[in-house]
Parts: C-alpha cells; structure tokens; sequence
C-alpha cells in the first residue's frame, strides 16, 4: 500500500512541470502555423513538438493521478510505441504518395528527437 501512495505522491509532485511542459510544447507547435521563422522553424518545430505534448496528453502526466483503465492501459512504454509507429506510418504514407504531403526523411529523427527523452523522464519520475 505504501507503493502505491509514494507513486501517487511522485505523480502529483511532478504533475505541475509536466503541465508547463505540455502547455510550452503545445504554444509552440502550434505557432509553426502562424508564424514565420524560417525552415527549420515551420519545416521541423511541429514534428518535435507534437509527439512530446501529445505524449504527455496521452499520458495524464499533466494533472492528478488517477488509477483507471485509460492510465493502465496507455503504459509508458506501450505510449512511446503507438506514437513512434503513428508518426513513422505517417511518413511512410507519404512516402508512397497515399495523400498531398511532401516526405521527408529527416521528420522521422524529428518525432522522436523529443519523444525519447520525455519518455525517459516519464520513467524516471514514476
């Protein structure tokens, strides 16, 4: 039992970062669409940003720890999959032309270039 009130206690501490966390990498994501900072800017922001906020979305790390059936089933681990082979499946539909997007290989480092580490954090903060 004791468990389980260090992990909800860890959880809550954190709670806070990671809602600025998610709040930054969102504003700044979605700036990419009206804004204008140059290639690197409009071209990649959003690839690193949007799998890294949508991660801590996903995962409820931003508010109060809950024991559900979403959290059991969204595991750090099992998140970090879905989302790296969403992104990479993506890609490879643009790759074979399936819609009206250009491919590019280089969004592939860029969907996990953040993802990983907010992964790694995950881990280590609960």
């Amino acid at each position: 039992m004791k468990d389980a009130k260090d992990h909800r206690v860890r959880h809550n501490r954190a709670a806070p970062y990671w809602a600025a966390a998610l709040i930054v990498l969102g504003t700044m994501g979605v700036s990419t669409t009206f804004t204008k900072f140059g290639t690197f800017w409009n071209g990649y922001v959003l690839d690193i940003t949007g799998p890294a906020w949508n991660y801590i979305l996903v995962r409820g790390r931003f508010c109060e720890y809950a024991d559900n059936v979403w959290t059991r089933f969204f595991t750090p681990v099992k998140t970090l999959v879905i989302f790296v082979f969403v992104a990479y499946g993506i890609e490879l539909a643009q790759f074979f032309g399936l819609y009206d997007s250009t491919y590019d290989p280089w969004d592939l480092l860029a969907y996990v270039s953040l993802l990983i580490p907010i992964f790694f954090i995950d881990i280590q903060t609960r």
